[in-house]
């Protein structure tokens, strides 16, 4: 394994209700289950430390209930923290409302990981070897925004970034998300956001207009379609798309971060984009078969579903051949 993931998103604590379905405007409902977890970037960093990559922290945890939980938390998974705490605010947290199918719907309120400065990241240094992510969470918010664009435009020039835009892509000034998209290295998206920085078009379209007019230094694109797989552009023409696989979704929260961590710590190992993209549409799976949004699977984890689902298609391919 070479070099760490440095992120410099956002961690912040999820408030999880398990409902039926969502209350009609004006009424209540009662949790089927409730539950305080770690949650925002914290779920991107669990999935590449799970998956054999060392991580870093270099975001603004709190100082307060919700700031010693995720330094607790860090810390179990064996995650560095970079920056001392804010002496000024605790961190933020997100209420979480997961209903009967699975989907989520949140409600956010913003603490220390919104407000960065650069003498803030000034402990936050990048060595050669070392894979750097932002998300469009920490770009949303007016404390932090130009602090951490200004920071990622200092980066070496050979350091990779990976940017994930997030569903509040609509809340980031055009100018920030062109310079970071930039510098970008991978960018992670999903359908919705792809269109929202490239316009409306097939899968395929749309990632060739994020390489050509907005990515110009990019490796490639992938564009997450759930449970459909994603898409991977490279820079040189390639494009694929990686199927995804069959599960029995209990709980949606957190797959995008399952499926960016996992790539990430699939590509500072070696894999081809490809292979990496199919090893992290596996993490995803995995981790929505399972409750929380840190659910992230292992490696351990990954490589054993992989192996079951080859011998499975290997056995139906045999099927086919005698029926034949």
């Amino acid at each position: 394994m070479s070099g760490r993931l440095v992120h410099v998103g956002s961690a912040v604590v999820d408030y999880v209700y398990r409902i039926d379905a969502l209350p009609a405007s004006g009424t209540e409902k009662t949790a089927t289950s409730y539950a305080r977890v770690a949650g925002g970037g914290f779920n991107m960093m669990v999935a590449a430390s799970r998956t054999g990559m060392k991580v870093a922290f270099g975001g603004q945890l709190g100082t307060g209930a919700d700031g010693d939980f995720l330094r607790d938390a860090f810390e179990a998974e064996g995650i560095e923290t970079l920056t001392p705490p804010s002496p000024l605010m605790d961190s933020g947290n997100c209420v979480a409302m997961i209903s009967g199918d699975a989907e989520r719907t949140f409600v956010s309120w913003p603490g220390a990981e919104s407000v960065l400065t650069l003498d803030m990241m000034a402990p936050v240094q990048v060595v050669p070897g070392d894979w750097v992510f932002s998300s469009g969470y920490t770009l949303s918010y007016p404390g932090s925004r130009d602090a951490l664009t200004d920071w990622i435009e200092a980066l070496p020039a050979d350091a990779p970034v990976v940017f994930d835009p997030t569903p509040v892509i609509a809340d980031i000034p055009r100018t920030i998300l062109g310079r970071v998209l930039a510098r970008t290295t991978w960018l992670s998206c999903n359908t919705n956001e792809a269109a929202e920085i490239a316009g409306a078009g097939d899968a395929q379209t749309v990632a060739i207009r994020l390489l050509a007019e907005h990515c110009p230094k990019a490796k490639g694109v992938v564009i997450r379609a759930g449970a459909h797989g994603c898409l991977v552009r490279l820079a040189d023409g390639g494009t694929r798309a990686i199927p995804g696989f069959e599960v029995s979704a209990v709980d949606t929260n957190g797959a995008g971060d399952a499926h960016i961590g996992a790539f990430v710590s699939a590509l500072s190992r070696g894999l081809s984009p490809c292979e990496a993209a199919r090893y992290a549409n596996a993490a995803a799976a995995l981790s929505v078969t399972r409750h929380g949004g840190s659910s992230a699977p292992t490696d351990t984890d990954i490589q054993e579903f992989l192996s079951h689902r080859d011998q499975e298609t290997t056995a139906h391919g045999r099927e086919d051949a005698t029926a034949t």
